[in-house]
């Protein structure tokens, strides 16, 4: 852990509702089988048959990992056409991901990172990181991550896939003054934030890691409560909640950044 981190600990005894909730939502994740499935349903609605093709197991234990993945409803079924056969077409269960189930997943496992939860008498810490880890790999690709906290674009989230990332509000004066692919744009709604084109902050990686800069805004910017000097680069970790701005029109952002990175 970073030793100048001071995002909070929260202690939870092994009689907890929400540890025993937690754990049951890590052993549904914890399958790589399962978040290839969703991978495999992010573009669109499958039946069992191409699922279990896709994945190369059997129908029946197909059927079992959507089941467990209905259970934490993260996905849904619903009546679709299956391929045509020389007996005519016939109805099908198709599966598909709910709208924002998997920035949720990564929302949650991300925030319970963030919160450093701590298990007295149990392994649940490990488990949380070990479902992560294979979480990134399969659904990310081992991609750095910022996911909004809060607000309308709230679970929204945005893979750190350059060097070099703005972070602002739309700027429709002046749109040909960022990119949607190479910056992070957030909603009008967050007044607090400077617009992109004078960005409030950006993001940097270099040899050492990825960093995060204040580029003088006005409502400034706090990397775990911790209030940034203004043009100055400062490094970041997994788990690092990031502040644009107070109070409702400003933007918190968690950081996902995988061991390999």
């Amino acid at each position: 852990m970073n030793p100048a981190d001071k995002s909070p600990t929260i202690i939870v005894h092994d009689d907890s509702d929400s540890l025993e909730e937690l754990s049951e939502y890590l052993d549904v994740l914890s399958s790589s089988a399962r978040l290839r499935i969703l991978k495999f349903l992010e573009k669109k609605p499958r039946d069992v048959r191409a699922i279990s093709k896709e994945i190369e197991t059997s129908y029946e234990n197909t059927k079992k990992h959507l089941d467990k993945l209905l259970s934490v409803g993260v996905i849904k079924k619903e009546a679709g056409l299956g391929a045509p056969t020389s007996k005519g077409i016939h109805p099908v269960w198709e599966y598909s991901v709910v709208p924002g189930g998997l920035e949720a997943i990564i929302r949650n496992l991300g925030i319970f990172s963030n919160t450093r939860v701590q298990i007295m008498g149990s392994d649940i810490s490990r488990r949380l990181e070990e479902v992560k880890k294979t979480l990134s790999k399969e659904i990310l690709g081992n991609i750095p991550t910022a996911i909004v906290l809060g607000g309308p674009d709230d679970g929204k989230v945005f893979t750190l896939k350059h060097d070099q990332i703005r972070i602002g509000r739309v700027d429709p004066e002046h749109k040909d003054a960022f990119s949607p692919d190479t910056d992070i744009i957030f909603s009008d709604s967050y007044t607090a934030v400077t617009r992109v084109s004078k960005p409030h902050g950006k993001f940097l990686h270099n040899s050492e890691g990825w960093h995060i800069e204040d580029c003088g805004s006005t409502g400034g910017t706090k990397l775990n409560t911790r209030r940034l000097e203004k043009n100055t680069r400062v490094l970041i970790h997994d788990g690092d909640l990031i502040e644009f701005s107070k109070g409702l029109f400003g933007v918190k952002l968690l950081i996902i950044i995988p061991q390999e990175n």
